[in-house]
Order: C-alpha cells, then structure tokens, then sequence
C-alpha cells in the first residue's frame, strides 16, 4: 500500500490519501500510549513495549492497583505476557510497514514500536478473539505471499506486499475467499494508526503542538469567531 493507500470508508481510487486518512482518525486520539522507550528499537527485536514502571509510585499508592481489564494507568503495568513469536512479529512489522511507510516527514510504524503495541494489545486478558484474527492473519500473509510470489511476506518487495494488500483493504469489496484477511488487514490498519499517532513522532507528523505550555492564550482569531457564530 504505496502513500495514496485509502481507508476503509472509501474504494481504492478514491477519496483521500491514505495518510491523510490515518490522520483524520487519528486527530482526536492524543492520549500517548507508547512509552518514549518503545521508539528506539526495530519491533523485530523488542517482542513488547515496556510500559512506565513507576515502583515508587506504586508503592505509595493507597487502595487496589486495579485487574487487567480496568488498570491504575498512572501505575501501569502489563500483568500478561506477549504471545507472538518472532517469526510473527517480522510479518507483522512488514504489514505495518506497508500500512503507515517511511517518507519525508516521519518514520516508518514499526520504527515506533507499531507492531510490539499490537503485540501486547492481541495479548491482553479475554482478547484471545483478537489473538486468534492476528495470528491467522498474518499466517495468511505469509501463505499468499508464499503463493503468488515464492517467498515470505516481509521478504516480498514492496510491489508484491502492495498487490497482496490491495486485495484486502476494503472490506466491501474484498473477494469472498478474502473475507477473513479483509477483517484482519482492518485490525491491524487501526491498531498501527493509534500506535503510530499517539506516539511523538505521529504527533509531529500529523502538527499537534499540544502538551506545550503557553506564556498566554490569544483565543480564537476573528475568522473562527465568525464561522462560531460568536462576534
């Protein structure tokens, strides 16, 4: 999926950019959830994103640290292991890859830590239907690679990962015999946008100055007051 790559609410052809896309899901979704850590390393390398160990923190605590399912996020901390194998993660990391590439402006998804997001994400206590679309996805991957190309999908040029992804990232008009893949290359295009833009360099990329402190605050120009209705 080349830079003009669409979203799921429009055919290929059509429509915005794919980038352009990602950032208008992404807009909203400021919250970081990827540690500063989780970008210094390839994900091929690093099977999980550490989340902020804050054992102080902790320890000082009054009351319960939360389950799984309903954690303290000030004292995060994964209490579940990562499930995929590294053989899974490099095909990962190549999907990731495809969906959100390197360019001019930014790094690549999986140079953030995209794929090790996933990772825990699909991991995660009660998400073994996640688990299961994942890991069947991207075994098909690497089988229709396997298929139309002789090779692995993260070992495939960008060319035969594009043509293999073109086929399913848009549901509606996904190939029966694509179905399942087309559910699955929409998880992870979400999973890899939320990983990718909630992270500083998503933020740079998509322009959010936000989280900077402001000597003073002007408040919106004429042309906004207008649009608002307020004079």
């Amino acid at each position: 999926m080349s830079d003009d790559m669409h979203s799921q609410s429009k055919p290929a052809g059509q429509g915005i950019a794919r980038r352009d896309a990602l950032k208008a899901m992404a807009a909203a979704a400021m919250v970081p959830m990827l540690p500063e850590s989780a970008a210094a390393a390839p994900v091929a390398s690093t099977p999980r994103v550490p989340l902020p160990m804050l054992e102080e923190a902790q320890a000082k605590r009054k009351g319960p640290r939360g389950t799984p399912g309903d954690p303290v996020l000030q004292v995060a901390k994964a209490d579940w292991p990562n499930k995929l194998q590294l053989r899974e993660l490099t095909t990962l990391a190549a999907l990731c890859d495809v969906i959100i590439p390197a360019d001019a402006k930014s790094p690549a998804a999986s140079t953030v830590g995209a794929p090790a997001y996933i990772n825990e994400w699909a991991s995660r206590p009660g998400g073994d239907a996640s688990l299961v679309r994942v890991r069947g996805g991207l075994a098909w991957l690497d089988r229709e690679s396997n298929t139309r190309f002789g090779t692995r999908f993260h070992l495939a040029t960008n060319a035969q990962r594009t043509a293999i992804c073109d086929d399913i990232c848009y549901l509606p008009k996904a190939k029966p015999e694509h179905q399942f893949a087309a559910q699955f290359f929409d998880t992870i295009r979400d999973q890899t946008a939320t990983a990718f833009y909630t992270t500083p360099q998503g933020w740079k990329d998509l322009g959010y100055i936000g989280n900077v402190a402001m000597p003073k605050f002007e408040g919106p120009n004429a042309e906004i007051r207008r649009k608002i209705g307020v004079e």
